[in-house]
């Protein structure tokens, strides 16, 4: 079992920056893979980034790549987004979900975990 807990989000202007922490429980994070996901109202959730369970690995929905970032610390049982030149179409709701390490993609479906989730809004 791995429970998450998002954090970091909030409200900002077009062109700032957030940092989205996402903390999980238990001593096998480690041998997880993570992804963020987002979901922006009446629409579905959309994948947004990937690491793999050792860091290796990362890749990103063409929307985000080159502003956003992904990175995790399995010291610190802890994946994080750092989210720059933010858009207003960025806005929605963060998921953080962890996958078995080697199963973890872009689609939603292969992820076990998810969090509460966190509310980014981006203004115009």
């Amino acid at each position: 079992q791995v429970q998450l807990v998002e954090s970091g989000g909030g409200l900002v202007q077009a062109g700032g920056s957030l940092r989205l922490s996402c903390a999980a429980s238990g001593r096998t994070f480690s041998s997880y893979d993570m992804g963020w996901f987002r979901q922006a109202p009446g629409k579905e959730r959309e994948f947004v980034a990937f690491i793999s369970w050792s860091g290796g690995t990362t890749y990103y929905a063409d929307s985000v790549k080159g502003r956003f970032t992904i990175s995790r610390d399995n010291a610190k049982n802890t994946v994080y987004l750092q989210m720059n030149s933010l858009k207003p179409e960025d806005t929605g709701v963060y998921y953080c979900a962890a996958a078995r390490q080697g199963y973890g993609s872009s689609r939603y479906a292969h992820y076990d975990y998810w969090g509460q989730g966190t509310q980014v809004t981006v203004s115009s």
